[in-house]
């Protein structure tokens, strides 16, 4: 795995905050670019990508990448993802372990896949593809899991440890989604976190969801609720400093929201760490 800097507290780039967000950059560390918004090479959003990246360090989050997808990997897409990772100076790129994609269809869905030891070799060969393909620090998501498979034969955190340590990449922990997954299918969210190869995290996911009938959602579209942020502070008493982002993508509130949220993550962190580490500079 390749080592990646600490950056601090961070939010994800979306358009109806990219002017309030310009204006106060000291209100955060570093800003996530969503790649599937921004591979386009001219127009406004290449200009705030440069932009993006002449003020804070960025890193790129993706979701159409399909890693455990059927069909074989996209290169042009892959191609795409390097010359705006370039374009953009980022730090890292992350997508889902999942697939989106098959068949030769866009399902514009996060699809789980079989916790088998079939689909950690396949995953395993393909993230080896993309890593080589890009040149730079890769990461998968644990994702949120609304059905588990009869044919599941490891744990999330079983499977999760398989792939990253057989492809040698970095985790993207989205600790909400460790809780989203403990309440929709039972278990103790802090065992699987315990679990995890916790030395590669390179990054570390918040967010909201809510309750639609019987089932949890993952939406990232509310605040963050009380157990999400102290899972997150049993997390960081294990890693120490990971570079934390707030996503929120739906019901998008003011900016000002958003950033409360991002420092109300800075303080949880602020508890645990004690002096804040200083993060690295644009």
């Amino acid at each position: 795995m390749r080592p990646v800097p600490y950056l601090g507290h961070g939010v994800g780039l979306r358009r109806p905050h990219w002017e309030a967000l310009f204006a106060t950059p000291q209100r955060v560390d570093f800003v996530e670019l969503l790649v599937d918004n921004a591979l386009g090479r001219g127009g406004r959003t290449r200009g705030v990508v440069e932009r993006a990246r002449d003020t804070w360090p960025t890193v790129l989050h993706g979701v159409a990448l399909s890693i455990g997808g059927p069909d074989p990997l996209d290169l042009d897409y892959l191609d795409r993802v390097a010359e705006l990772a370039h374009a953009a100076g980022a730090r890292w790129y992350t997508d889902h372990l999942c697939w989106s994609s098959g068949f030769g269809v866009e399902y514009h869905d996060l699809i789980p896949l079989p916790a088998t030891r079939e689909a950690v070799e396949r995953v395993v060969e393909r993230v080896r593809t993309v890593q080589a393909r890009l040149h730079l620090p890769f990461g998968l998501e644990n994702p949120s899991v609304y059905v588990r498979y009869a044919d599941d034969e490891l744990s999330e955190a079983e499977f999760l440890r398989a792939v990253l340590e057989g492809a040698d990449c970095g985790l993207l922990l989205d600790v909400n989604n460790v809780y989203v997954n403990s309440l929709n299918h039972g278990g103790d969210p802090r065992e699987v976190i315990a679990a995890l190869p916790l030395d590669r995290v390179m990054q570390i996911h918040l967010a909201g969801h809510e309750r639609v009938g019987d089932v949890v959602i993952d939406t990232h579209g509310a605040p963050m609720v009380d157990p999400v942020l102290d899972l997150y502070a049993y997390t960081l008493a294990r890693t120490g400093p990971v570079s934390t982002l707030i996503e929120w993508d739906n019901d998008l509130p003011p900016a000002e929201v958003l950033l409360a949220e991002s420092d109300r993550a800075r303080a949880v962190a602020a508890a645990v760490l004690g002096e804040r580490p200083v993060p690295c500079p644009a």
